[in-house]
Formats: structure tokens, sequence, C-alpha cells
């Protein structure tokens, strides 16, 4: 496919020198490949290795990072704030792993309480009847793999017992970390899902909150 063979083409260059949106990164003018430069190398995993990003070309800020965490909720929960781009998981005293993310455009954005209802690896995509009806020629489906818009790992966000269609995911576009882009999910660096994914257990309770609230 086009994405893996632009990905390969970038990670080659490397080695000389040492709930879907299409965006072109903001560093790169219109008529330079979209994707060069973007990648440095691959952390294995199964079925496909997770392409690792050149962080220098993101906000620090968004860097995975332990902060203070002063908010109420219990350790283990999951907590996005969507102004501030952040997905925080609390830990014991008063700490919180920090995640830059990038959320939904405005008007699609979800808040409130949910839970991790499943968990998946390297999954398929299907759009929403949401997002067929305003891009009616979407793929009806995507196969797992890099050009997968859910990228390498899935939490999928349930309210009493029912998938709310809510993600929080990877993506293929590691430039849109820190914009508000998506058709209202949740997405992370592939590399940092996977971290998330392999600390948060299914039944995890998931805040998602806007203008400091998640009460709808």
């Amino acid at each position: 496919m086009m994405f893996r063979r632009l990905l390969l083409g970038a990670l080659m260059s490397a080695s000389l020198a040492a709930c879907q949106s299409v965006q072109t990164p903001p560093q790169v003018a219109a008529e330079v490949d979209p994707y060069a430069g973007w990648y440095v190398g691959v952390a294995p995993d199964k079925p496909f290795d997770v392409p690792l990003v050149d962080r220098t070309k993101m906000d620090a800020k968004y860097a995975r990072q332990t902060v203070e965490y002063k908010g109420s909720e219990r350790p283990g929960s999951i907590v996005v704030d969507i102004d501030d781009r952040m997905l925080y998981l609390v830990q014991p005293d008063n700490k919180a792993i920090r995640y830059g993310v990038g959320v939904g455009k405005q008007g699609f954005s979800w808040k409130g309480v949910a839970s991790v209802g499943r968990k998946g690896v390297w999954p398929a995509w299907s759009p929403t009847k949401t997002m067929v009806s305003i891009k009616p020629d979407l793929p009806r489906f995507r196969e797992a793999g890099l050009d997968n818009p859910l990228g390498a790992r899935a939490l999928y966000l349930y309210q009493d017992g029912r998938d709310i269609l809510f993600r929080i995911h990877g993506t293929n576009e590691p430039w849109s970390i820190g914009e508000q882009l998506s058709s209202g999910c949740v997405r992370m660096l592939n590399e940092d899902i996977v971290d998330l994914y392999e600390r948060v257990p299914v039944g995890s309770t998931v805040y998602v909150k806007r203008n400091g609230r998640y009460r709808v």
C-alpha cells in the first residue's frame, strides 16, 4: 500500500542518516511527500511492527511523561481533556501518566463517562453511519495494517454494556496529535496507544471532559 511504501522509504532514509481524516502535515509544503521524515524506526510488534515517530517534529508537551495530578478520579482511571488535547492515566500518590492526543473536530467531540468495553490489537476499521453520511466516498471497511485509521491498538468505549462508537486508538497521521481533526474519537501515537493498552484492563473507567466538565 501507498503508506507502507512511503513509510519504508522514510525509514530507509533515516537509517542512512543514522471514532479518518486526510490531512497534510503543517510542517510540510503541499508539493512534498507528507509522510517523509516523520518516522525514525520501528518497534517490534505482531502482526506489524509499530512505526516510531521523530519526536523532534512535535511539541514537547505532547510527549508521554509522568506529571502531578490534582483530579479526584481514582488510580487506573483514564481522563481525556479535550481542550488541552491530553489524556491522563491516573496513578497513585497524585500522579498521572500524560499522553498527547488528537481529538474530534468542533461539534464532533463526545464527552461523558464510559468504560473500556473491549480492546483490540491492530483492529479492522469501518466508518460509522454519521461518517458515511458526511463523506459518502469513504471505504466501508479497512483491514488491519499501517494504513488503518485505528492504528496499532484500540480501546472501545461502552456505556451500560453497549458500544457507543467512540474509541481511543492509534493513528497513521502523527502530525494530528494536538489537533482537533478527527470524527470524534481520541487518537494517539501508535507507540503511545500500545503503552496505554498494556496498562489498562477492560472495565477501566474513562472520563472525557470539555470545559472542565464530563457530565453532559
